[in-house]
């Protein structure tokens, strides 16, 4: 999806009240496409979950920029839904933030989330150990964000991530004071708060942000629905994580089961699954750069050469 595009399709998405917008993880480029095909919104491709599926790395600070970025691209240019990036904690200092942003234009990325952990200890979601850096460091890198944005694309959107609910040197107080000044004082477009307790942690929080918020809901005793999120005046769901867990249970119980029954495990799954479009062939994904490929050759080749077509036919 074109930048430009990608971009003012996640503001018009986030700026929309009536509706909630659920931001899933795109387990990769193929996958990203049967989501797109169920009716996905948009995308979020996170360090752990989706750079993870694909490097082995966990989300301890070891994946690149370089490596991000790459997926995330491969992903974007794949789906018509805006793709939002984890820029993790900026990669480095003002000018990786800059080219952070830089980058995610290129490649189509409608938008990148940063956080607020030292980049010497950075870590994953509810990992323990968790520390936030000092305002200043951290407004520094969402105003480098923010500028860089206004000078390529208005409508890129950057995430200021709020991990001070958590940390050890934060809390309830602190997340509160750091969410207020990363929308005011850096400008960013939308802020997510990672660790709420409860209900009333939320309603705070959102008492002191203004426009695009979300939050994550692991510290939660259960998630909140749609309909409790639109009566805080949440219209953002973040839930990255359930499509990593779907495909994984499936792919589990197929290969466990196949590996003790063979082919005939094979011929269950296609019986019990006769009805789903991808199974019966009714939805296809994909194709046209194969399509393109044969228009090409046949305005280029000789006849001699587009044989070929008459003598492999394919599957068809």
């Amino acid at each position: 999806m074109p930048y430009q595009e990608a971009s003012a399709r996640l503001q018009e998405l986030i700026q929309r009240q009536d509706k909630v917008l659920t931001v899933m993880h795109p387990p990769s480029a193929g996958l990203a496409r049967v989501m797109e095909a169920a009716g996905a919104e948009a995308g979020f491709v996170g360090t752990s979950g989706v750079v993870g599926s694909y490097t082995g790395m966990e989300d301890v600070g070891t994946a690149t920029l370089q490596e991000c970025i790459m997926i995330a691209g491969w992903i974007a240019r794949s789906v018509r839904f805006p793709v939002i990036l984890d820029g993790d904690t900026g990669h480095g200092g003002i000018m990786a933030v800059r080219r952070i942003v830089e980058d995610s234009i290129k490649e189509g990325v409608a938008g990148v989330r940063i956080d607020d952990q030292p980049i010497e200890g950075k870590r994953g979601t509810g990992t323990a150990g968790m520390e936030v850096a000092p305002l200043e460091v951290v407004l520094t890198r969402y105003r480098a964000a923010v500028e860089r944005k206004r000078e390529l694309d208005p409508n890129f959107v950057v995430i200021a991530q709020c991990y001070a609910g958590e940390a050890a040197n934060g809390g309830l107080e602190e997340a509160l004071h750091r969410l207020k000044a990363y929308k005011e004082l850096g400008e960013v477009d939308w802020v997510q708060f990672t660790a709420p307790r409860s209900p009333d942690d939320i309603k705070r929080a959102r008492e002191v942000v203004e426009g695009p918020f979300s939050i994550m809901t692991g510290f939660l005793p259960e998630p909140p629905t749609n309909d409790q999120l639109l009566e805080w005046g949440i219209n953002i769901s973040w839930m990255p994580r359930p499509t990593h867990l779907v495909t994984q249970a499936a792919l589990y119980e197929y290969v466990r089961d196949y590996m003790e029954r063979g082919t005939a495990a094979n011929r269950d799954f296609l019986e019990s699954h006769k009805d789903n479009p991808l199974v019966n062939g009714q939805l296809k994904l994909g194709g046209e750069q194969i399509a393109t490929q044969r228009a090409l050759e046949e305005k280029y080749l000789s006849a001699e050469s587009l044989d070929k077509y008459q003598r492999s036919a394919g599957r068809g």
